[in-house]
């Protein structure tokens, strides 16, 4: 892709993800708040399970769980919405040429939009409830960064196949609530048996959790190799995707 061609992509990027957050805060009455009132209902639900009914509170408690699941909410939020982004967008498609990367990136920069307005909120709350900034949170960028670009890389993977295997779409809808169990959300995967430990790190968003736990409740750094080698994979299978999608760039409309 030339220089010209990526920065028009990009353009196209942020119209489009500008013009879908615009046409989503006007679709209720209270606009852009259910950006924020949406994840804290979502993760209200999963508080009551874990503190009420299973009496896991204490303010320590709630800062991991919490933790764990706004790290979560985002990837569960782009995920299945960049896997379907393609076939969803296919009038557009056959009215006019775009190219079709444009569609997961579209998904992700929406998403991380509204993910870094309740960072910020649980942000707030780890110091109201007594977490101090510490020099570790310099690399909270970096941190969101990498998953950013783990979920750039799966979502345009799943984007460029599933018009050819539409049936992965149910695949990935109801994997993410087996991923939701094995990801360390709701306890300490360090805690779990060595041999179920080696199995659950093959799940990169565990290592991402328990990266977000480490630099916020810990205040300690992340584990920079971990981070270097999602990084490293993603960015190969990004080339992949780049590959797919330009092979078939003018497939899909016939597709879909």
């Amino acid at each position: 892709m030339g220089m010209k061609a990526l920065a028009n992509s990009l353009l196209l990027i942020k119209q489009k993800s500008t013009a879908d957050l615009i046409s989503e805060a006007r679709r209720g009455y209270i606009g852009i708040l259910w950006w924020v009132i949406e994840p804290v209902l979502y993760m209200s639900v999963f508080y009551l399970i874990f503190v009420v009914l299973f009496n896991r509170g204490g303010k320590d408690n709630v800062a991991f769980l919490l933790t764990g699941m706004v790290a979560w909410k985002w990837f569960v939020t782009s995920i299945p919405q960049c896997a379907g982004c393609i076939s969803s967008n296919i009038g557009l498609i056959r009215q006019v040429y775009v190219p079709k990367v444009i569609f997961p990136g579209t998904v992700l920069l929406t998403s991380t939009i509204k993910f870094l307005i309740v960072f910020l909120l649980l942000v707030g709350f780890l110091m109201l409830t007594g977490k101090s900034p510490d020099v570790s949170w310099l690399s909270l960028p970096l941190l969101i960064f990498v998953q950013m670009l783990l979920m750039l890389a799966l979502g345009s993977f799943l984007a460029a196949i599933i018009p050819f295997f539409p049936d992965l779409k149910l695949i990935v809808d109801n994997g993410m609530i087996l991923l939701f169990f094995l990801s360390g959300v709701f306890f300490d995967v360090s805690s779990a048996p060595a041999k179920l430990k080696a199995w659950l790190s093959l799940n990169p968003m565990v290592g991402i959790i328990q990266s977000y736990r480490q630099v916020l409740l810990d205040a300690s750094w992340p584990d920079w190799f971990f981070l270097a080698t999602v990084c490293t994979l993603s960015l190969m299978l990004l080339a992949l995707d780049w590959m797919l999608l330009r092979r078939y760039d003018r497939v899909y409309a016939k597709m879909v």
